[in-house]
């Protein structure tokens, strides 16, 4: 929901990070390499004892998930970038995962749901994407829902730094992506039924 409703608040932070990679001639493609290893570094980082620097991590991973877009778009988009965009940001949610399973075991079953609520979001967004036609600036149609990837890295955040808490915000992280399942699904519905799609 932030990433779609308060990014205007943020991009000019994101364009000018854009601006200074493109000054050193990296590709948007590079930034995305360098914000996917961070990420999983960041994974690595609160295996190893230290959620502090993991979350600084993440979210400096996160900032350059967003610079990539926006130097592509300042440069040469390509479908190429695209797929490295999305798959990267798997890699990175997957990579979180892992580490809170590592370090927590005990909230196995909330966890493993999250894992599993992820998986189907990101397919129902994806499947929306390429169903509405799209009329943004992306690649694909980029349908806004309850949790996007800024709610995400906040709960990956919080369920690393308060680890009494985790348990409950792995569940209420849970519930709110069975919400936003829900909401790509209706969005899609609505849309094929007002476009006389079967």
């Amino acid at each position: 929901m932030l990433d779609s409703y308060a990014r205007h608040t943020v991009q000019p932070v994101i364009d000018k990070g854009a601006k200074i990679f493109q000054s050193f001639s990296l590709s948007a493609n590079t930034i995305s390499w360098i914000a996917m290893l961070l990420g999983v570094g960041s994974g690595i980082l609160f295996i190893l004892g230290f959620p502090i620097a993991s979350v600084l991590t993440l979210w400096i991973s996160g900032y350059l998930d967003a610079v990539d877009g926006t130097l592509a778009r300042m440069t040469k988009p390509s479908k190429w970038g695209n797929i490295l965009d999305v798959t990267f940001d798997r890699v990175v949610e997957g990579t979180m995962i892992i580490a809170l399973l590592f370090v927590h075991p005990d909230a196995y079953l909330p966890i493993v749901l999250d894992l599993a609520a992820i998986l189907i979001t990101v397919t129902a967004f994806l499947v929306t994407g390429n169903v509405i036609t799209n009329i943004g600036e992306k690649g694909f149609h980029y349908n806004p829902g309850i949790l996007e990837r800024t709610e995400a890295f906040l709960f990956f955040s919080l369920m690393m730094l308060f680890p009494g808490a985790l348990y409950e915000l792995a569940w209420l992280f849970f519930v709110l992506l069975l919400i936003t399942i829900i909401k790509h699904l209706r969005d899609v519905y609505v849309w094929l039924q007002n476009n006389y799609v079967d």
